[in-house]
């Protein structure tokens, strides 16, 4: 079995791993079954990568999406690992070239989609592949609570009993219901070794706005951060499209995305996101599962999400190569109502209607928080946290108010009017507007009619808002929509219960300033330059350009400005296969022209045998005719000196045997050498 540190560095190019990888890749690597459950962008793909590299045998990933396994494919095989994937998507070569490697013995990560373990071949494929190791991604898809429920999962736990081999599941996006639920039907009950590595993203800046035309509000967030690479979710396919052309004629690069379109349209939009700096995508939620691009830099919802579970995954999106991003989210009574609608009127039992209620109530206490949004939202995960100072509550604290006789006065004016009304009508009785359908309905004579003049109508917009989100009303799709009380007001309006509520604040409500730069004015025309070169290799390589090098990678070069191949070396995300590949081609756009190494100095690159050959070449050069410069002309090929370098001997006897050097060769160059290897 390999070392996995040194792999980590030779392979994915980092000298360290991130917070609460190691533990989980050596229970990986002890054959646990293991659960890990990890925030969006935290390295859950390297925790099954790296031990599968450690490993004898073939590790078979369970993904979701063949975006999603090509990405990851494309990546292993840029830094140099057999890889491959068996998807409908493949052509007959791909497919071809992967069963070769298998047969050859060369692949170490097969993926597949959990559909494909229903035809009758799998299980002989995966054993004449001799699979020692399952990887599940986006576990949660094995749970009926999670996102994207899909039947075919649930095949992984027979899998595993059949192959008889450890399983490692993986998600971003799990509560304790769906946790156990895994355990359940991939451990078949029993208790893996388990890792909740917490679920915060402290460089996503999180942020919530109530609807105010929303349309100039997404198109105001996405001018402030113009020329970034950013995801909009909408509640319809249809919105995708009309917000996607407000903002090409806005000067923005945008495109729409939604699961109505031809496979072939959904493609081109993927590459495009993948390979472009600066697009935006306006899509359902059916986009970005399979993207891994690491520098989106902001998310924007148009519409409400359906869940935490989901609104967590999608602003995951953002930031996964750990640098800020930003989010905003909109919501208002409309988004309150459609989804109280969606679950009433679904085909659902009512204990898992009661529980959807529950899922929502828990996302509109997140919208509507007075406090620390973060807090809030870890909370909802069982984890707890101090106030983050990276969201919009935390820049700008919402003002509070008692509105305990304000909701009761509500809760009166829809118990006289029988539970037929929505806000709209309800308010106008409230302040005292007498409508023609206020004095038609006779509701002008009602005790409640002009008791809440003390609130302007947005104001109890905002208060009804907020009972919706609270769960004290519930629009009735028996009643076209008008709000009924639940039975959670029932103690307030009986005067057991006091109520805060928020005051609206829509002006101020839009997140902080965009944060632009990723380096210093000084080094930004060197990023620039980087950029270009990684857009040129990307493009002739056929890949997205992330895959030759995240944007992390090339903030760390324009910083760092590593003069040659050894410095290089030390940039996080440059690993071996891909020093060899792009060093000397980044390196001429930081210096200027670069002279190649030897192959046989290239294998000591980064390392301190490669400082050691660079002095045995030096020595070596100034001896070549003998200190007096009057002798025969000797030398040491390369890979002898690759050889001295990485032995270290300390005698002149051991120097011959290992460089095979001979009685002249010795006496020439015998004393300097040693004389270099003991100062090391």
């Amino acid at each position: 079995m390999q070392d996995p540190h040194q792999l980590l560095q030779q392979v994915f190019g980092f000298a360290e791993f991130r917070p609460g990888q190691e533990e989980i890749v050596q229970a990986v690597l002890d054959g646990k079954n293991t659960l890990a459950i990890m925030p969006t962008g935290g390295g859950k793909s390297l925790c099954f990568q790296l031990p599968a590299l450690c490993r004898h045998g073939v590790t078979v990933v369970i993904s979701p999406l063949i975006a999603l396994m090509r990405d990851q494919v494309r990546s292993l095989r840029e830094a140099g690992v057999e890889a491959g994937a068996l998807t409908s998507g493949n052509t007959d070569e791909e497919t071809e070239e992967v069963f070769a490697a298998i047969d050859a013995g060369r692949l170490k990560l097969l993926y597949m989609a959990p559909e494909r373990l229903a035809s009758g071949g799998a299980m002989s494929l995966l054993r004449r592949a001799k699979v020692t190791m399952i990887a599940v991604d986006e576990a949660h898809c094995v749970s009926q609570w999670g996102h994207d429920f899909r039947p075919d999962y649930l095949r992984i736990g027979e899998l595993r009993r059949a192959l008889d081999v450890p399983l490692a599941a993986f998600t971003a996006t799990a509560d304790e219901e769906t946790r156990a639920e895994i355990v359940t039907r991939l451990f078949d009950g029993v208790a893996p070794e388990t890792f909740l590595r917490g679920f915060d993203r402290p460089n996503i800046h999180l942020a919530f706005a109530v609807k105010d035309k929303p349309r100039e509000q997404i198109l105001q967030f996405a001018a402030a951060r113009k020329g970034q690479s950013g995801i909009v979710y909408c509640g319809s396919r249809a919105k995708t499209e009309t917000l996607a052309q407000a903002l090409r004629e806005a000067r923005h690069s945008a495109c729409h995305y939604h699961g109505g379109m031809e496979a072939e349209e959904r493609r081109r939009v993927e590459i495009r996101f993948q390979q472009e700096d600066g697009l935006i995508v306006v899509a359902t939620i059916a986009f970005g599962m399979g993207i891994d691009k690491p520098d989106i830099r902001w998310v924007a919802h148009a519409d409400l999400p359906k869940s935490i579970e989901g609104y967590y995954q999608e602003i995951g999106r953002a930031g996964r190569d750990g640098a800020a991003a930003e989010t905003l989210t909109l919501y208002g009574p409309d988004d309150i109502r459609l989804r109280r609608s969606q679950i009433d009127e679904g085909a659902a039992p009512p204990d898992r209607k009661a529980a959807d209620h529950g899922r929502l109530n828990a996302l509109l206490g997140l919208a509507e928080a007075m406090g620390c949004r973060r807090r809030v939202l870890l909370g909802y995960f069982g984890e707890a946290s101090e106030n983050c100072g990276n969201c919009d509550l935390c820049d700008r604290p919402v003002e509070l108010f008692d509105a305990t006789e304000a909701v009761r006065k509500a809760l009166s004016a829809i118990l006289r009017t029988g539970e037929w009304f929505g806000a709209g009508h309800l308010i106008d009785i409230l302040t005292g507007n007498a409508t023609a359908k206020v004095r038609e309905k006779g509701h002008d004579s009602l005790p409640t009619f002009a008791v809440g003049r003390e609130l302007s109508k947005p104001a109890w917009g905002a208060v009804f808002r907020q009972m919706m989100g609270r769960d004290l009303i519930r629009p009735d799709a028996d009643r076209y929509g008008a709000l009924r009380m639940t039975d959670a007001a029932r103690p307030i309006l009986r005067g057991e219960a006091n109520i805060t509520l928020r005051r609206d604040t829509i002006a101020s409500a839009m997140p902080r300033t965009a944060v632009k730069t990723m380096v210093s004015e000084d080094d930004a025309p060197l990023l620039s330059a980087l950029k270009a070169k990684r857009r040129a290799l990307a493009e002739a390589a056929g890949v997205p350009a992330y895959v030759i090098f995240p944007d992390r990678t090339l903030i760390e070069m324009a910083e760092r400005k590593p003069a040659n191949l050894d410095q290089m070396a030390g940039v996080t995300g440059v690993g071996a296969v891909k020093l060899k590949s792009y060093g000397a081609a980044f390196l001429a756009v930081i210096n200027g022209a670069v002279e190649g190494l030897h192959p046989a100095r290239m294998r000591l690159v980064g390392r301190d045998a490669g400082v050691l050959y660079d002095r045995l070449a030096e020595a070596q050069l100034s001896l070549q005719r003998g200190e007096d410069g009057t002798g025969k002309p000797m030398s040491l090929s390369p890979s002898v000196l690759r050889k001295i370098a990485e032995a270290r001997p300390s005698t002149l006897s051991d120097l011959d045997r290992v460089g095979e050097l001979g009685a002249a060769k010795i006496e020439r160059f015998g004393p300097a050498f040693l004389d270099i290897l003991r100062s090391a």
